[in-house]
């Protein structure tokens, strides 16, 4: 599959979210949206009013990141605002066939994420609900985190349950992505990179993007 690139705007300027979005459009293939409640993660960010004005001044495609204590209650929601792709947390949801279906039924990608420590194989039999797998590759909550490396395996692993059932189902992999991991995380079978301070920390967010894309494809 295709590498995509998802600049997070957790590392972007609040005040200005209109103006740091089209400072990466035509380099991103989407703009990653972290939504966080100070309950399931230990950080607030924002929720979806201003995600409904964001959607309203963006072109670029927006993948909403639900890091929330009631995914099943909120997530759709996302969704009918005109989010192309939502991902609720597995350690979270309590009826997460029902909300991923939900998702998709409201015209977005369903996304599904696990933090470091939780299991892919704990949730084969979900795959069919799931067109996007987000592996954490730091503890959710804070951006700026130290990529963790014992995710890998478990990136190869995920790869390995999706080829076994003939599956298209994106990677996307989360935290301390950066131009020292994004080849082993693409070399372990992602292919859909969040990238928050590798490229809004940089003077030309879109070259950076474009950078972190060539290596992904090297890999």
């Amino acid at each position: 599959m295709a590498v995509q690139i998802s600049p997070s705007i957790l590392s972007a300027d609040f005040a200005r979210l209109a103006d740091e979005a089209a400072r990466v459009e035509g380099a991103a293939d989407w703009l990653h949206v972290d939504v966080m409640d100070n309950h399931f993660v230990p950080n607030l960010t924002l929720g979806l009013p201003v995600v409904e004005s964001l959607l309203k001044a963006v072109s670029t495609p927006v993948d909403c990141h639900l890091m929330i204590e009631d995914p099943d209650r909120w997530a759709i929601g996302y969704a009918e605002a005109g989010a192309q792709s939502v991902t609720i947390h597995a350690e979270a949801a309590k009826a997460p066939v029902r909300t991923l279906r939900g998702i998709r039924s409201a015209g977005a990608r369903s996304g599904f994420a696990l933090n470091p420590a939780t299991a892919v194989d704990s949730y084969e039999d979900l795959l069919p609900e799931i067109d996007m797998l987000l592996l954490m590759t730091v503890e959710p909550g804070f951006g700026g985190q130290r990529f963790i490396d014992g995710v890998l395996p478990k990136i190869r692993r995920a790869r390995q349950l999706i080829s076994k059932h003939g599956m298209e189902i994106w990677i996307q992999v989360d935290g301390g992505v950066s131009d020292d991991t994004i080849e082993r995380c693409a070399e372990a079978g992602a292919d859909v990179f969040v990238a928050g301070n590798a490229v809004y920390g940089r003077d030309d967010p879109a070259a950076a993007v474009q950078a972190l894309r060539a290596l992904a494809e090297g890999a």
